[in-house]
């Protein structure tokens, strides 16, 4: 992956960086970038009140896809602090599970009465899309009054940035800032993988030995569920990005040079992909279950393995305790691993929010210090450098790739 260098290198980049292919949450962001059409307008000079309780009584609309365990429990907890610090404001919350909030975002957005404070998903079909269409402002105002723009490596704060027109993803405004990050890699059963002779995988190779031993025996190599749609194109990711490699993943997602889906290595990977459909090691059925039921069955021990994002952590190790690991394959061995990942969804300021200087100073106390401590004791993975206690760990790795591994 062609990588800007950091302002700030001796930062652990947990996304964007060695380790990630690139690959940003909800993929749609591979789509090519819109064209024609100008973006509205919206104030983004002006001096920036960092005191909400100055603001006076004030209703902040939040709208946001933490709906899983983890994610929901920090989000909560750290609203709930916002408004004892802050009684003058109420926290009106609209959670959404990441496809219906893709589904729903822009229509409220262009409504009468937008939320203030919203989560976009990077790229060009969402982020893109509503900066063109003059539905987010501008924060640099609000990077540069709260540090966000020498906290975070310019790696991680260009993932949120696009041309006022929408037409160039990371360069121009900054459009948000992201609490965490997220990559995809391989849950696994510590007892099973023991029971069945089996060394932990380390490259795509083994980890194809250790799916077809675990269904010779009568265990269930995987366990998936794709009717939410998104864990399809995070179970592709993880193949791609052994199969074609960072810099060709990151060509296709931000429509640079002439990359295409059908090159040899994003065809291996479809390939791969279907030949275990093929040989049951996704199971029977599994367009018609969901992730959560995925996660269930593997947390409950009835499969080997689990390819699903560092935020179900939160819910497998309550569950499994020490019998759960985590890993990233390689492509060979010798090689550094390699996986799909990115930063979560940015949160950001709607160009019609009637309270810009509150809906900042909301995003600064989710991503402050305080807000990434939180965010981590609730099993969720901090943007920036991992604080050193957390209520629920992070799944052990059994490696280090450079730059930095949560």
């Amino acid at each position: 992956m062609a990588e800007r260098t950091p302002r700030h290198p001796r930062r652990r980049l947990i996304a964007a960086a060695a380790l990630a292919t690139g690959v940003l949450t909800g993929v749609a962001a591979c789509s090519p970038g819109p064209s024609g059409g100008s973006a509205t307008s919206a104030k983004t000079s002006g001096p920036v009140s960092t005191d909400p309780a100055k603001a006076g009584k004030v209703t902040l609309t939040v709208w946001d896809q933490n709906t899983d365990p983890g994610a929901n429990a920090s989000t909560e907890a750290l609203n709930k602090a916002f408004m004892a610090k802050y009684p003058n404001v109420t926290i009106k919350r609209v959670s959404r599970s990441f496809a219906d909030l893709k589904t729903t975002l822009k229509l409220a957005l262009s409504s009468a009465n937008p939320p203030d404070v919203v989560q976009a998903n990077q790229g060009y079909p969402d982020m893109g899309a509503f900066v063109k269409a003059g539905l987010l402002q501008p924060v640099d105002r609000y990077a540069k009054a709260y540090g966000w723009d020498t906290a975070f490596p310019s790696q991680l704060l260009d993932l949120n940035r696009f041309s006022p027109d929408g037409k160039t993803w990371e360069t121009g405004n900054l459009y948000g800032v992201s609490q965490t990050g997220e990559i995809i890699g391989v849950y696994y059963n510590k007892a099973k993988l023991k029971s069945l002779g089996l060394p932990l995988p380390t490259t795509l190779t083994g980890f194809e030995t250790a799916l077809a031993k675990a269904k010779a025996s009568g265990l269930q190599p995987l366990s998936y569920g794709d009717a939410d749609k998104s864990p399809g194109i995070h179970v592709f990711g993880v193949i791609q990005a052994l199969t074609a490699g960072k810099p060709e993943v990151r060509k296709l997602v931000f429509d640079e040079g002439d990359a295409k889906w059908t090159d040899s290595g994003s065809l291996k990977a479809a390939t791969t992909l279907r030949r275990w459909a093929d040989k049951g090691y996704l199971g029977s059925g599994f367009n018609g279950k969901s992730k959560d039921q995925a996660v269930a069955s593997f947390g409950q021990g009835k499969s080997l393995f689990l390819l699903e994002g560092t935020w179900q952590s939160a819910v497998l190790a309550p569950k499994m305790k020490k019998n759960v690991g985590f890993t990233a394959l390689s492509p060979a061995a010798g090689q550094p691993p390699l996986t799909q990942g990115g930063e979560g969804l940015a949160w950001s300021v709607t160009s019609k929010s009637k309270h810009p200087d509150v809906a900042g100073a909301y995003i600064d106390f989710l991503v402050n210090k305080n807000g990434m401590k939180v965010a981590a004791a609730h099993g969720n993975l901090p943007t920036l450098p991992r604080p050193t206690t957390s209520r629920h760990p992070a799944p052990s790795t059994r490696t280090s790739s450079p730059g930095g591994r949560p």
